[in-house]
């Protein structure tokens, strides 16, 4: 396919739009810290142990959006196994714990708090780990039995079955390293999603997946420099590997990136900072690095996943919620309102501005393939070069404070350019 020719899907273009999203991790190791799952196959930590005796969905959806996030995704069960709904696949739920005397469903009332705060809901449900069905990393069975194989498989598509159905439209769909294909003993999860969920935004998913985003290729929040929406689906596969440089003469399929992170620094903190363990608020991340990774994620045209921990109480704790609402209100303080708006071409400020915002309408597909910002002070001295490749969604560039002007210049491009007006903040 000729590269200018392929488009996003609304879906994509919305998700685009969003920017900001979080993952919300709660798993039953958090009342067992420190724990080794690939130690303890089949021997997994007691049900009756999770009982998150305050636990408030929307308490971590009111904290989202302090964030700016527009999307959330629900860890709805990790590599232990043990899923937070009342699943008819096996007794390792919510409905062996206490939580609510065994009644419970924090899927359910996760999709009730995105609806009451208007979040876009998504769900991870990994089907490369389990720890309760002693399957290891892409989703095999640990001693290679072909019946435990086809038994796991039916599992997982049970369980995809209940929450692809039972809460409603989901925004994103999270594989958790990928999926492995049929042709390789996986389970058929490409049909059930294009019958179930077909409308869904789908991290490393099937190939074949009408709305695919792809993994930025590390947890630091830090997308490459160039980053491409358009993507050539042979070297992703249906296991997600990590990211590999553009070839823009082999790109078949749009499949943006999404830059995940967890809120904690990772070298410091449990599981790499992705659950909750008492004793760490000192790792959390302060609020002006999550603002510099709003620089490095969206900034770079890539979508910003932020880690969410959830603690044994089952809320989000109180350091995570205060650094949440103070990044969302220097990221709203710097982005909220431009100072001055240019046509394609140039833009003229009186106001010492800090950034420039190009974007491509993208709905028209990623055009520009070279591009140089300029920037003048107010006597017209040229104070500031950039040049790079990649405009697509969103480009955020630094520029001195003392620029009075900024030009763009389009040096390189596969179509004709279908850029909207140039913006300073």
């Amino acid at each position: 396919m000729n590269e200018a020719e392929i488009r996003p899907t609304l879906e994509q273009i919305q998700w685009a739009d969003c920017e900001i999203g979080v993952i919300i991790h709660l798993d039953i190791v958090i009342y067992q810290a420190p724990y080794d799952r690939r130690k303890h196959f089949g021997d997994p930590i007691p049900a009756s142990v999770f009982d998150p005796k305050k636990l408030d969905t929307d308490q971590w959806i009111r904290s989202a959006k302090a964030l700016g996030a527009k999307y959330a995704v629900l860890v709805a069960k990790h590599g232990t196994g043990f899923s937070l709904w009342p699943t008819k696949a096996h007794e390792y739920s919510v409905k062996s714990s206490p939580y609510k005397n065994g009644q419970g469903d924090i899927v359910k009332e996760f999709f009730e708090s995105c609806k009451k705060y208007d979040v876009r809901p998504g769900l991870y449900c990994s089907a490369s780990f389990n720890q309760y069905f002693s399957v290891e990393n892409p989703g095999r069975v640990i001693d290679g039995n072909p019946e435990k194989q086809k038994e796991y498989n039916e599992m997982v598509l049970q369980q995809l079955t209940e929450l692809w159905t039972d809460y409603g439209k989901i925004f994103e769909i999270w594989f958790d390293g990928g999926v492995i294909p049929v042709s390789e003993g996986g389970p058929d999860v490409a049909s059930l999603l294009k019958k179930l969920q077909p409308d869904a935004v789908v991290f490393q998913g099937p190939v074949g997946t009408k709305s695919l985003v792809r993994w930025a290729g590390n947890e630091r929040g830090v997308a490459s420099e160039e980053n491409s929406s358009l993507y050539d689906n042979r070297v992703q596969g249906e296991t997600g590997d990590k990211e590999k440089s553009m070839d823009f003469e082999r790109a078949e399929i749009w499949c943006p990136a999404e830059s995940d992170f967890p809120n904690r620094y990772a070298h410091q903190s449990y599981e790499g900072g992705w659950f909750w363990k008492e004793g760490e608020e000192h790792t959390v991340l302060p609020p002006e690095v999550l603002f510099e990774k709003y620089l490095t994620t969206v900034g770079r045209n890539s979508n910003m996943l932020v880690g969410m921990v959830i603690n044994t109480d089952g809320e989000v704790p109180e350091p995570d919620v205060t650094v949440f609402a103070e990044a969302g209100e220097l990221i709203r303080n710097a982005f909220g309102k431009p100072v001055a708006v240019g046509d394609t071409q140039s833009v003229l400020t009186d106001i010492a501005p800090r950034y420039v915002v190009l974007k491509e309408d993208i709905s028209q597909g990623e055009r520009v393939t070279g591009y140089t910002v300029r920037a003048y002070n107010a006597h017209g001295k040229e104070i500031f070069t950039h040049s790079g490749k990649v405009i697509s969604h969103k480009r955020i560039i630094k520029i001195p404070t003392q620029t009075r002007k900024v030009t763009l210049e389009i040096t390189n491009n596969r179509a004709e350019p279908q850029l909207l007006p140039i913006e300073l903040y």
